[in-house]
């Protein structure tokens, strides 16, 4: 039996009652599996003494005392009992709040064992935080009926609860000790017969502790090593469990299934680490990609053509799935939904048009979204190149097409004339109706919010035989993925492809640091590369200088202030300035003008953090770094080149 299968509820352990059944319901703890899994948040490691006068070093108490007096201070529902305990090496005072009963449980002339923390308030050592027991003497050997107790030497009297003590979260009517006798109490009755929920083989190889014994050490070790082998395995167990669900689901979306005891963890990492020879690659085009492959002036890296073969392959699947669908003949049709991760310049935009090649093999639509219109015509031109002489059809969409323009392109795509559209947030407005859409591809998808990548996907969805509902492929690029990206890749259905190589021929970049006030060396180097026929980037944090901070931090360097200052520097160069406030259409033509070479230094902001797409232009300062985020370095880094 598997824990989760013990559905037996609180009160079946000896020891829960009415009372403690309702107080354990606000921990939300209901069955014994839920209490079984309630692990401690700390331990007290309660197996040295440590004496009154030693509490300053850290701040408790675990020693053996003989109470002194009882007094008691307050008036009326406040009235509290102090107790004033001693160790023979000091004094302290345990102030009972609402435990009035310890007046007749800790005795005068009584030896407890105390335990807590302790600090000094008004003179004295105290603690209103500790737990007292009395000490049994007689289980000591120690005739009480016969000796003199107030001479008993309380250092020599063995601590009798000396173990590690685990602390778990309380309410109220739950103290820590009825918590971990309850515990106790559980363990021993439900424990035994525990199955493992990680295979065998895993276990040994990963150095891991069974089931029961890892419940069982969690709840009341003997030392160190044994909490850290417990929660050790514990964490395993549960990234196992959560992992197993997500390769399992992936799998199975795919017609795989892992076996019984695979290692899931060995899994992930046999399919990052397949590669494909270029012989099955070639094999598994369609005419119209080998087409475009064969007229490729280099050859693909190794992680390009895994990526393309994979995907490929999921897009077969899904067609494959969609014609027996209208035969009614599944219920369920795949549909790939992938994040392609790589850095700048990975040839990411490559293995799109690849894919959109073999989604119009298959008679269907593909649209191609970019968060800006400078990056997405950069898009546009890259793919219309390589495609124009393939009978591919595409299209350019945006806000500031013409309305003649517009509809008559509209048109086209909801007859099915064209095969490919680049865009923008357009692609998705409400008169845009496609004919079959069956590929979304999102550049830069951490630029887009939820909302609009869904809008996107929800053109594309339609009903087939009454309710079979058919949506798009999706894939999603980025070369600096947010959090949210990647927890999809975990919790949703989301799988992700890397690229880790850079073509070849392409150099590596490399970045320096300069410090303030040597500015005039990085101006030299970017000189150099100017005289070399080369051309440059300067981007800065602000647009203009609005207000200087105060003494303590620098002044914004502005990219407009800036642009006056570098045209005076570099006269015998054309500088441009581009920033979010020039008109599109000046923007556009200043980025040309600067591909064309009739600008060799442009000034900018985050402008040209996407869409700027110049092989001459070989260096790049950034002033100011610290004011820039790291995905917004990455992404300028990869303007260079």
């Amino acid at each position: 039996m598997k824990l989760a299968d013990i559905k037996a509820p609180i009160s079946d352990i000896n020891g829960v009652g009415p009372t403690l059944t309702k107080a354990f319901s606000r921990l939300n703890i209901f069955s014994v599996c839920d209490l079984l899994q309630y692990y401690p948040k700390d331990y007290e490691d309660r197996t040295a003494r440590i004496s009154i006068s030693h509490f300053y070093q850290q701040k408790k108490v675990h020693t053996v005392a003989r109470v002194i007096s009882h007094e008691w201070f307050g008036y009326g529902r406040m009235k509290t009992l102090k107790i004033k305990i001693t160790d023979n090496t000091g004094f302290a005072e345990l102030i009972c709040f609402n435990r009035a009963f310890l007046e007749r449980v800790l005795t005068i002339g009584s030896i407890i064992l105390v335990s807590g923390h302790f600090e000094e308030k008004y003179g004295t050592v105290q603690s209103s935080s500790f737990e007292a027991n009395v000490v049994n003497l007689e289980k000591l050997g120690i005739d009480i009926n016969n000796s003199d107790t107030s001479k008993i030497n309380l250092s020599q009297l063995p601590l009798t609860d000396c173990r590690i003590y685990p602390l778990y979260r309380l309410t109220e009517g739950v103290s820590q000790k009825i918590i971990n006798k309850i515990m106790t109490n559980a363990v021993s009755q439900y424990l035994n017969g525990i199955e493992n929920e990680i295979p065998e083989n895993i276990l040994k190889k990963r150095n891991l502790l069974s089931k029961q014994k890892a419940i069982e050490l969690i709840h009341n070790p003997k030392n160190q090593a044994e909490i850290d082998a417990a929660r050790k395995t514990l964490s395993y167990e549960e990234l196992y469990n959560l992992q197993k669900v997500i390769v399992e689901r992936s799998l199975k979306h795919r017609g795989k299934l892992p076996s019984e005891n695979i290692d899931l963890v060995e899994q992930i990492k046999i399919e990052q680490n397949q590669t494909v020879t270029k012989e099955d690659f070639e094999a598994s085009l369609s005419p119209l990609e080998k087409k475009f492959f064969e007229k490729l002036p280099f050859e693909l890296t190794d992680d390009q053509r895994k990526v393309i073969f994979e995907m490929n392959g999921e897009i077969d699947t899904g067609y494959r799935q969609r014609v027996c669908a209208w035969n009614h003949e599944v219920q369920n049709v795949f549909t790939m939904n992938r994040l392609l991760q790589g850095d700048v310049g990975s040839g990411k935009t490559l293995v799109a048009i690849f894919l959109c090649l073999r989604v119009i093999s298959w008679k269907g639509q593909c649209a191609f979204m970019a968060p800006t219109e400078i990056l997405a015509l950069q898009h546009a031109e890259t793919i219309f190149r390589q495609v124009a002489d393939l009978g591919v059809r595409t299209a350019f969409l945006t806000g500031n097409v013409k309305s003649k323009e517009r509809n008559n392109l509209l048109s086209a795509l909801k007859k099915g004339d064209i095969d490919i559209i680049v865009g923008t947030h357009a692609l998705f407005s409400s008169g845009v109706i496609y004919n079959d859409l069956q590929l979304v591809v999102i550049d830069e998808q951490h630029r887009f919010g939820v909302l609009q990548r869904q809008a996107i996907i929800q053109k594309g969805r339609k009903t087939e035989n009454g309710n079979l509902v058919l949506e798009p492929h999706v894939l999603m690029m980025s070369a600096t993925p947010i959090p949210q990206s990647l927890a999809l890749t975990v919790f949703g259905d989301l799988d992700i492809s890397s690229i880790r190589t850079k073509p070849n021929g392409r150099k590596e970049i490399q970045t320096f640091l300069v410090k303030e006030g040597n500015e005039g060396n990085a101006y030299e180097a970017v000189r150099t590369e100017l005289k070399k026929g080369h051309q440059a980037y300067f981007v800065y944090p602000a647009i203009e200088t609005g207000f200087e901070e105060d003494e303590s931090t620098k002044k914004i360097k502005a990219a407009e202030e800036m642009f006056v200052y570098l045209s005076k520097i570099y006269s015998e160069f054309k500088c441009g300035l581009i920033h979010s406030r020039v008109e599109e259409e000046a923007q556009n033509q200043i980025l040309k003008d600067f591909h064309d070479g009739k600008i060799q230094i442009l000034v900018a902001t985050t402008v040209i953090e996407v869409g700027v797409d110049n092989p001459n232009a070989t260096c790049m300062v950034i002033e100011q770094a610290d004011r820039f985020g790291m995905a917004q370095l990455h992404q300028l880094r990869g303007r260079v080149g």
